[in-house]
């Protein structure tokens, strides 16, 4: 079973770039990943603009056959658009983040902020109604 979760960023101008990633989104998978493997803005950037991934690897990687298993490297990202051929998988660009949590309803948000990661745990708001980032 999939635990789904939303990878993205914050602009300068204050909206939030984001694409879905299917597998292992809970602060043990994707989060550790991302904590591990994208702390350049510039390879952060690179990841998202590539569209919504099925699992994220360490590493963005070169295209891959998406549906055969045996071919395809652990440590790579595998991506719908690329490496499947879907379209209408780009990242989406959302307002504000309350646009962005709303929106895509997944169980873990991952939010670059320029610094560091921040992950919100299935839309945990607080007493006044604003999400809660670790």
């Amino acid at each position: 079973m999939a635990t789904r979760s939303s990878i993205a960023y914050k602009t300068a101008e204050g909206k939030v770039v984001a694409i879905y990633s299917h597998w292992d989104g809970y602060p043990a998978g994707v989060g550790r990943t991302l904590q591990e493997h994208y702390q350049a803005a510039y390879k952060i950037g690179k990841l998202i603009h590539m569209g919504d991934v099925s699992s994220l690897g360490a590493e963005i990687g070169e295209k891959q056959d998406f549906n055969d298993r045996s071919t395809q490297k652990d440590e790579w990202t595998l991506f719908y658009g690329r490496d499947r051929g879907e379209t209408g998988v780009e990242c989406r660009e959302y307002e504000t983040i309350a646009d962005w949590i709303d929106g895509v309803g997944q169980e873990y948000n991952y939010l670059w902020n320029g610094r560091e990661w921040l992950v919100n745990d299935h839309g945990e708001r607080d007493e006044h109604g604003f999400y809660v980032f670790d």
